[in-house]
């Protein structure tokens, strides 16, 4: 049938749709149902991009990531740091290198529980454990890896606080020796070239050593001393160390050397955990003590180990044997035991015990060198020092800064009293103390006195003013031992000590000022003068009284002096504050002094 009038032409320009024929009842049907079905193509595949778009942008948001810094124990960012996403599992989920300022990120981690590790060579593993990633979190993980070269930090050559900060040959060592992975870097920080050396014979790296020293003062620290050290550290973590001091009098002749020689050995356990066992022998034939015996000899075993259980709990613990020589033969054991709980983030709460000053922690070990023991035959029984504190602290971190708050309560037994000037034989015969010991090279002694207790409360803040400095302030209420205000003589001053309360407050600063390698710790800590012992005695600081500084200083010179070449300065209460003048029995005056006055200077080359 013809099509005619206005149907005619419009439909001659309309083509087939699915080959259906044109009529006149079909063509506009037909028409309708095709643009129908293009219409619903359209919307489907709008439909489907916009669902595409949306999956891929919950899938996104969905993610997690992981970021942060990784930095050594002095605070120094590591370039070239592994860091490995692990699963619940122990399964390898995510890798990825620091940056050049030991930056990382680790992205499209899906929800769930993760172990966060970082490695890098001659360093010990920082592992953050039971990290929980929810949808789309974003979590910060700053990791702080401790070398394993602690040789030179625990067993120095020269003396050394145990705030002091450390030597930092083991930067240079650790850059250069034993480096299994060598990354070669462009300027915009990207890695060029990857090899591995994982194949390749390791050999153990080694430090090696050698300073003189000389000073005014220091019990058992009279002459001009020799001093060596040698260092091996292992891929496996675990170190070895062997230290020597020689000291002699030049004024002095006949009397044999001092001697004092340290072995070290530490080793890495379970638990990420770590054991370190120490020894160490000293002669000084320069003492005398009670009854006129000549000589002091010692031998002393101090082992330590620490573990950790995830991380809600620290545990440290440990021991030290000695056995001294004296006008007789005694020994003596004093352990120690720590516990750290981090209930929270950024705080923890704690307990800690011991028996000796200088053996409190794990990180003690790091200042047991050997201090001159302070020991007396007294009723033929060894009297030393030795006392039982126990403390309980609660602690707030905040990066760097430190706000501590510590309850503790401290029993001394023979208390050690610090003096300086000549005694006479009759106050060796007759000193009315538990116990005397003098240097004879140095003019000072040290006597045993009476027991007491005390207890209080102390207060600490560190916060950092710079990358390397930090600054510090403690205050401690307590009590310690004084002379009465009638003593005169050096014998009714001992038999008279009476317990007086009191309060301490110390401000430092320490760390190392950047781009020059210097060393520094200096100190000024306050107490009632009268006191001839330490308020909160197993604090830290509480070996230096009033003004106390340190200083190690790299002596270059244009490149003159050979690289690794040091200049030391070691000083305790410069300004002789707190001295007590005494009369001993044959008439001349002598001091008793929280600290006497100690000066200590000498150079140090490094290998």
């Amino acid at each position: 049938m013809a099509i005619s009038g206005r149907w005619a032409g419009k439909t001659s320009s309309v083509k087939p749709c699915l080959g259906l024929r044109r009529d006149f009842w079909s063509g506009p049907v037909r028409r309708l149902r095709c643009l129908t079905v293009h219409k619903i193509r359209i919307e489907f595949v709008v439909a489907a991009l916009l669902w595409m778009t949306a999956g891929s942008g919950w899938a996104a948001s969905s993610d997690a990531a992981v970021s942060g810094v990784v930095r050594d124990a002095q605070g120094v960012a590591q370039m070239g740091a592994l860091v490995q996403i692990l699963g619940s599992d122990a399964t390898l989920v995510r890798t990825a290198y620091t940056d050049l300022s030991g930056h990382y990120r680790v992205e499209n981690l899906l929800p769930g529980r993760y172990q966060v590790r970082a490695t890098l060579a001659l360093f010990t593993p920082a592992i953050r454990s039971n990290l929980r990633l929810p949808v789309g979190a974003r979590a910060v993980v700053d990791l702080t890896l401790s070398t394993v070269f602690q040789s030179t930090s625990w067993l120095p050559a020269e003396r050394r606080r145990a705030d002091e900060p450390s030597d930092d040959w083991k930067w240079t060592l650790r850059s250069a020796a034993n480096r299994p992975i060598l990354r070669m870097i462009d300027d915009d920080g990207q890695i060029l070239v990857v090899s591995s050396s994982a194949t390749e014979a390791h050999k153990p790296a080694q430090h090696v050593s050698a300073a003189v020293t000389s000073g005014d003062g220091g019990f058992g620290l009279g002459g001009v001393h020799h001093k060596f050290s040698v260092d091996t550290a292992f891929e496996d973590g675990s170190d070895i160390v062997l230290r020597g001091d020689l000291g002699s009098e030049l004024s002095a002749t006949g009397r044999a050397p001092t001697a004092d020689f340290d072995a070290g050995y530490e080793r890495k356990i379970g638990f990420d955990g770590a054991a370190r066992v120490v020894m160490n022998v000293q002669s000084h034939p320069e003492m005398r003590s009670t009854g006129g015996a000549a000589g002091l000899g010692s031998i002393r075993l101090a082992t330590a180990q620490k573990t950790k259980l995830g991380d809600l709990l620290d545990v440290e613990y440990g021991s030290s044997v000695t056995a001294i020589r004296v006008s007789g033969v005694g020994m003596a054991t004093m352990p120690f035991m720590r516990m750290t709980v981090h209930p929270v983030e950024n705080w923890s709460v704690g307990y800690r015990m011991a028996t000796s000053r200088e053996l409190q922690s794990y990180e003690a070990l790091d200042a047991l060198q050997g201090e001159t023991p302070v020991a007396a035959m007294a009723n033929g029984r060894l009297a030393i020092e030795k006392g039982m504190h126990n403390e309980f602290a609660i602690s707030r971190t905040d990066g760097r800064g430190l706000v501590q708050v510590a309850f503790y309560h401290d029993a001394i037994h023979n208390a050690g009293i610090a003096g300086t000037g000549i005694l006479s034989p009759d106050d060796l015969q007759r000193p009315g103390v538990q116990g005397l010991l003098i240097d004879t090279m140095t003019d000072s002694f040290r006597l045993l006195s009476n027991a007491y207790s005390a207890q209080g409360v102390r207060v600490t803040i560190s916060e950092p003013i710079t990358q390397g400095l930090s600054v510090a302030f403690a205050a401690s209420s307590g009590a310690a031992l004084s002379t009465r205000d009638c003593a005169t003589t050096l014998q009714a001053a001992s038999e008279g000590m009476r317990v007086r309360q009191g309060q301490t407050a110390t401000i430092a600063l320490k760390g190392r000022v950047a781009g020059t390698g210097t060393k520094i710790r200096a100190a000024y800590r306050w107490q009632p003068r009268s006191m001839v012992t330490s308020v909160d005695a197993y604090a830290p600081f509480s070996d230096q009284s009033f003004l106390s500084f340190y200083l190690s200083q790299p002596l270059r010179f244009g490149g003159v002096l050979p690289t690794g070449l040091n200049a030391v300065v070691d000083v305790t209460n410069l300004l002789e504050q707190g001295y007590q003048p005494l009369i001993s029995k044959d008439g001349r005056t002598v001091f008793l002094a929280q600290s006497p006055r100690v000066i200590q200077a000498g150079l140090s080359y490094t290998f």
